[in-house]
């Protein structure tokens, strides 16, 4: 049977790993200290960061399953589930970790910021695959946060503390724009797949049935969390996901308003805009001028 289990405090993740907690709302982990086994449905309140040395087990994320690698960091935030499928066979887990509560943030720079580190709204298989430099660096200041942690508390602890976990997300962040580069091909087919969903998309019946095309959509049927898949765009394109689609209907709609036969109404219901009115409205601010002034003009 799946065993199911609930992760609401730092204190309930560090006795499931075998550390003692020595704060309250934030931990270092070091999983060759968890006593071995089988796998499980893990539901989280925390934020967590994970780095693997060996591989453990598959995760499911989702739709997706990621074959967990030496030297990957995922990244799990609080309300996300995490399945390591293997529920049988045990297993030492290894590796490092830091797992911080959504309170030990509240108040800092880094609580107004947390949003802007897309990558915790990433699926599994969308993991940062690190080098061995960087995976030095990665303990290095898993380390510096371990050292405060082992430090009495004062008053300056928690801007410390909180002040290390964001150098250390901006350095992930860092390593990802470095991934996006890296892994060009794979990207640059994720970008083809895009243009031809959007091609097959309008020239379909889903405009009249599901409407104009939204980036979860387009995300999901790539197999992709929407916060990757906006990233990805963003470091290929230059443009949002978002503004790559009203691109794409832009330049449908062009083509469509050479069509005399039909109003100005019925193309766009066609493209999927519920009420024309939206539809001319972002044709004169991509274009300079209104679907009709262009039809007259050409």
């Amino acid at each position: 049977m799946s065993q199911s289990i609930y992760f609401e405090t730092v204190n309930d993740y560090n006795q499931f790993n075998n550390h003692e907690t020595l704060h309250p709302l934030v931990s270092v982990i070091d999983f060759s200290k968890a006593h071995k086994r089988t796998g499980s449905k893990m539901y989280f309140n925390l934020y967590c960061i994970f780095l693997k040395d060996v591989k453990c087990g598959d995760l499911k994320y989702g739709r997706a399953t990621y074959d967990y690698q030496e030297g990957t960091l995922v990244f799990v935030s609080p309300g996300q589930v995490v399945d390591v499928e293997n529920k049988i066979d045990k297993y030492q887990p290894l590796g490092h970790g830091l797992v911080f509560h959504p309170d030990l943030i509240k108040g800092t720079s880094l609580g107004k910021g947390i949003s802007e580190y897309g990558f915790f709204g990433y699926q599994t298989n969308e993991a940062l695959h690190l080098s061995a430099k960087e995976q030095q660096m990665v303990l290095e200041m898993f380390a510096d946060i371990q050292f405060e942690l082992s430090r009495p508390v004062d008053k300056h602890s928690k801007k410390v503390i909180t002040s290390n976990i964001e150098l250390f997300l901006n350095h992930c962040d860092r390593f990802y724009d470095r991934q996006f580069i890296t892994r060009e091909n794979v990207n640059k087919g994720i970008l083809e797949k895009f243009e031809e969903l959007l091609n097959n998309y309008f020239s379909s019946e889903k405009p009249n049935t599901v409407g104009l095309p939204s980036v979860a959509y387009c995300a999901d049927e790539l197999h992709l969390s929407p916060n990757y898949f906006g990233d990805l765009i963003k470091k290929e394109t230059g443009k949002t996901a978002q503004e790559y689609i009203q691109n794409k209907i832009i330049d449908v709609a062009k083509q469509r308003v050479f069509n005399v036969d039909k109003s100005i109404s019925q193309i766009a219901y066609e493209l999927g805009f519920k009420y024309p009115q939206h539809f001319i409205r972002l044709f004169k601010q991509r274009t300079g001028v209104t679907p009709n002034e262009f039809r007259n003009l050409n």
